[in-house]
């Protein structure tokens, strides 16, 4: 594919109300392989993020009165132009963050299935009519959207984190402002584009690239126009995020950190076990809020596991995410290897064994090969901190209470998995596992008809599923005379 002609394909302005715009300054967008410079994109500033209001706020009246099954067709035809499209978005998403094409293909087709799936929510929005209990008059409850929304998306997953909010907001009738991560803004401002060939009406989505993103959040969560902010990010960032909002009394969803644990038991498939673990630990190289971030593993069955995990992980090919051999890419950049660099040094420096990779190879470009931890001790910084990279550190215990309390000593609460033969121990212990999602003989467990978030440190509110639509709808109840 001719890279040069992708990008020039692609927006590079602010994108406000179906425009793209000029910017009072540039930012350089990198690519992570090799830090070379992709190409510029326009810097928003206050000022923009405002312009962006405006014009969701002019056209929120009219879009929550579109009729839902015009809403849905339109969300129907981004599907069918992002599937159209799957090859320039997938490796502009490569280009921009790192990952490897075919990992780039895969999310773009979860990405777009949050359109497709909202498409079909956006007419089933309830709402109910009853009489009063005390026979006074009638009840009705209807459903109305909250407004215009503000979401924040981060780098790991360009397309999807952001489909799977304007997904439900445009379903249920508002508008949205997207700030993409200043790390990888193209393919966002790419599904604007699309968004707005297939039929999306001017103003309901704005996409404001930045490297002031406290100036321009501030600027919207302060005009009192603004109804929701939906944030995916670090748990310290969305604490100072929802702080924030609640002073605007705004509507919130934080999906936040996790600190997903992987839990096999003694009476596990061990090879079913190896390959769930290599998906939950590697899916885009690690760089994942539901990634598998430690192994608690049957000390009987500790050994096979950890001898098979590394056999397969060793398997894993460090290059370029558009090289055709390269089954791993870069991080995304130089400060996440230092980061992960140092979680394995402390662990190695506590008493954990490198049982495969350990360190980055150096050179031009920010990659970090696949790393197996043994022994890692309890006390280790990575089994209490997310990783965000390819490293698996693996622990044991000996009894299910053992398992399920290493698995519940985090202040996270994202996602969780569990391997096990035995169906009352799996219901158990997934029931017992203080954890918004578990996966349960599998490792992959993100889809866009279920609900995902987190409980404790990882946030609230749900993307996906019938619950979705619910976070960007408001209850209004009209008391009827009898």
């Amino acid at each position: 594919m001719d890279t040069t002609a992708l990008l020039k394909s692609v927006p590079t302005g602010i994108w406000i109300g179906g425009e793209e715009r000029e910017g009072s300054s540039t930012f350089d967008v990198l690519d992570p392989s090799d830090d070379s410079v992709l190409t510029s994109v326009a810097n928003a500033t206050p000022e923009d993020a405002i312009a962006a209001l405006d014009a969701a706020a002019a056209a929120q009246a009219s879009w929550a009165a579109t009729p839902p099954r015009e809403r849905g067709e339109v969300l129907r035809a981004v599907f069918e132009k992002i599937t159209e499209h799957a090859e320039d978005i997938a490796t502009l998403m490569t280009l921009e963050m790192g990952k490897v094409l075919p990992e780039s293909m895969g999310e773009v087709k979860y990405g777009a299935e949050f359109f497709r799936w909202f498409a079909e929510e956006a007419v089933r929005i309830h709402g109910r009519y009853t009489p009063s209990p005390a026979g006074t008059g009638r009840i009705l409850v209807t459903k109305q959207p909250v407004g215009p929304c503000y979401a924040i998306t981060p780098w790991n997953f360009p397309l999807a984190m952001g489909t799977r909010k304007i997904g439900p907001a445009v379903a249920a009738g508002c508008t949205m402002i997207v700030k993409p991560a200043q790390e990888t803004p193209l393919t966002m401002l790419l599904l604007a584009k699309l968004m707005d060939e297939a039929g999306l009406p001017k103003g309901v989505l704005s996409v404001l690239p930045t490297t002031d993103p406290g100036g321009v959040t501030t600027a919207l969560i302060d005009d009192g126009r603004l109804r929701k902010l939906t944030f995916t990010g670090s748990t310290g960032v969305g604490k100072a995020l929802a702080k924030q909002a609640s002073d605007a009394l705004l509507r919130q969803s934080m999906e936040l950190g996790g600190n997903a644990p992987f839990v096999v038991f003694d009476d596990a498939d061990i090879d079913a076990a190896v390959e769930g673990a290599v998906l939950a630990k590697m899916r885009n190289g690690g760089e994942a809020c539901t990634a598998a971030n430690r192994f608690h593993i049957a000390n009987s069955v500790r050994d096979e596991f950890t001898e098979k995990l590394v056999k397969r992980m060793s398997e894993f090919t460090l290059g370029k995410g558009t090289d055709s051999s390269a089954t791993l890419g870069p991080l995304i950049n130089a400060k996440q290897v230092a980061t992960v660099s140092d979680l394995v040094s402390d662990a190695v420096s506590r008493g954990a064994k490198v049982a495969l990779g350990g360190v980055a190879p150096g050179g031009p470009g920010n990659f970090y090969p696949a790393t197996v931890l043994a022994d890692v001790p309890a006390d280790a910084r990575i089994l209490k901190e997310e990783v965000f990279g390819p490293v698996a550190p693996i622990t044991g215990f000996d009894t299910e209470e053992e398992g399920l309390a290493a698995a519940n000593d985090t202040e996270y609460g994202l996602a969780a998995y569990i391997y096990t033969r035995d169906l009352d121990r799996a219901l158990r212990v997934a029931e017992g596992i203080e954890s918004g999602m578990v996966g349960v003989n599998r490792g992959v467990i993100s889809d866009p008809a279920a609900p995902f978030g987190g409980v404790k440190e990882s946030g609230f509110g749900r993307e996906g599923g019938f619950e979705g639509i619910d976070e960007y709808l408001e209850t209004k109840y009209i008391a009827l005379t009898k």
